[in-house]
């Protein structure tokens, strides 16, 4: 067995005890694609807890197995590792494999952590304190998505204790289909980007792409509207468009390529402040469809703690608060974006970083990361005091899974 124990050096704040209880993260995202929502929780959870962040599997010649290492952050990543035969009906084997798992590294009083409602069958021998469903995304809105994913989504929400959602249009759509749904929308490292607005060189390969340049850091898929980001580079032929974030689920041979748009590929998350000091302008050109539709762009506070003024298509999570508070210009055709562009080139940075200084100091992953926390802990300390929860919940199940 390798020993991955921490030492769990905790305590209290304010808020009554803290749970010791380690976490089995189930995600859809690898903890090496792009540093988001469930890196900035999970390292957190990790500084206190043993954290085991279960990916999707990866199809290799050779036997099935579980991958386990602990990164930099103390998060004990597993990726499963499944023969080709396995790979195919992974579903299959993976219950066995977490299982395996468990027992390995003495797994016991443990919270578990959903990101995608399509793992929930592989945690069918374990017996959680607590059932989270984390729904950062209306997965079963994107392109691809399994045509099994409603179903496993409701499964998941007739399990869990908490849901917490990843912005206030999803919270709108999921309150009224679970008794302990919590709004968590995007949040922000501050001093991690803030850090852009003391870089005065920037980063070496933006230096021969000319100025003023308007940025966008993220995944490139079928949320993008390329045919709006073409459009406008075409209309301001003054202006540099750089794209920076890895191409997932659309060919890049859809993407526009003129002259003025500029794509840097994949950054490390410490790389972009660095990045982000280069610019004169943070976009967000999403499309509008069923897959942005409940979509809170962690981007939006991360270009503001940047120093930038950010222009936008209309995402409802983005026009409000944001558009309604006069800290991100909305902007729902081509020849809007563009003028809103002009918009932002000329904002009084001064008065802007004022407003936009008082509004971050109302979010942080730490506060989001307590809130969570204290939550978790209530519901672990009601489990120990009995069942009191309606039936369908986690006391049911684990009761259920003990009778197997």
């Amino acid at each position: 067995m390798i020993d991955l124990s921490l030492p769990h050096a905790i305590t209290g704040n304010g808020h009554g005890p803290i749970s010791r209880s380690d976490v089995v993260c189930f995600s859809h995202l690898r903890w090496n694609f792009v540093y988001q929502r469930p890196q900035h929780l999970m390292s957190r959870f990790a500084r206190s807890r043993r954290v085991f962040f279960i990916e999707e599997p990866i199809q290799i010649e050779g036997e099935t197995r579980m991958d386990v290492s602990m990164n930099t952050n103390n998060v004990i990543v597993c990726v499963p590792l499944l023969s080709p035969s396995d790979f195919e009906t992974p579903d299959h084997v993976m219950p066995e494999l977490v299982r395996r798992l468990a027992d390995d590294q003495v797994i016991e009083d443990h919270i578990q952590w959903f990101y995608t409602p399509m793992m929930l069958g592989w945690s069918q021998h374990l017996r959680p304190a607590v059932i989270v469903y984390d729904c950062m995304d209306e997965l079963s809105a994107f392109r691809g998505s399994p045509p099994e994913m409603v179903e496993r989504e409701r499964e998941l929400l007739s399990r869990a204790d908490l849901v917490f959602t990843g912005g206030r249009s999803l919270y709108e759509a999921k309150k009224e289909r679970h008794k302990a749904v919590y709004a968590f929308p995007s949040s922000i490292d501050v001093e991690h980007f803030a850090q852009a607005n003391e870089i005065e060189e920037g980063v070496a390969e933006q230096k021969e792409i000319s100025r003023p340049r308007v940025g966008f850091a993220g995944v490139i898929d079928e949320r993008l509207d390329t045919s709006l980001l073409g459009e406008v580079a075409e209309l301001r032929p003054d202006i540099s468009f750089v794209i920076v974030g890895p191409v997932v689920k659309i060919s890049e041979d859809t993407l526009p390529r003129r002259e003025n748009i500029h794509y840097l590929g994949k950054k490390a998350y410490e790389d972009l402040p660095a990045l982000m000091a280069g610019w004169d302008v943070g976009m967000m050109p999403f499309a509008l469809n069923e897959s942005t539709r409940f979509i809170s762009p962690t981007k939006t506070p991360e270009y503001l703690a940047a120093g930038l003024p950010v222009v936008s298509t209309p995402i409802a999570d983005v026009v409000r608060p944001y558009g309604e508070l006069g800290l991100v210009h909305i902007a729902g055709t081509a020849e809007e974006f563009a003028e809103a562009i002009s918009e932002a080139l000329n904002e009084d940075r001064n008065r802007r970083q004022a407003r936009v200084g008082e509004f971050l100091l109302q979010t942080s992953w730490d506060k989001t990361f307590e809130a969570m926390n204290e939550l978790v802990n209530e519901a672990a300390a009601q489990d120990r005091n009995g069942p009191s929860r309606d039936e369908g919940y986690a006391a049911v199940w684990r009761a259920g899974v003990a009778a197997d």
